[in-house]
């Protein structure tokens, strides 16, 4: 009985150690937690992989304009002036 308490506080000691490493890794690459917090929060659940073709039109979304209030849809800018979408985080 003692032993296997003993093993089973080792085995959540070593499962906590390399969740903690992991998270530093991520952490050090990603720029920092809240840059990890977001990504596993809100990234990770959207990943998938796309399916356009080089050609294709993009697919309809809303985007917000640099005022960061004003919603538009993709669709009401393209064709009109040129449009440059650039997504990811720059900081």
């Amino acid at each position: 009985m003692h032993i296997s308490m003993n093993w089973w506080k080792w085995t959540i000691l070593a499962l906590v150690l390399l969740l903690s490493i992991a998270f530093g890794v991520l952490c050090h690459f990603m720029g920092g937690p809240r840059d990890v917090y977001g990504s596993l929060r809100y990234a990770l659940p959207q990943w998938r992989k796309g399916d356009l073709k080089i050609g294709q039109p993009a697919p309809n979304f809303s985007v917000y304009a640099l005022d960061g209030q004003t919603i538009f849809p993709l669709t009401d800018r393209i064709g009109k002036r040129p449009l440059v979408l650039i997504f990811g985080s720059y900081t």
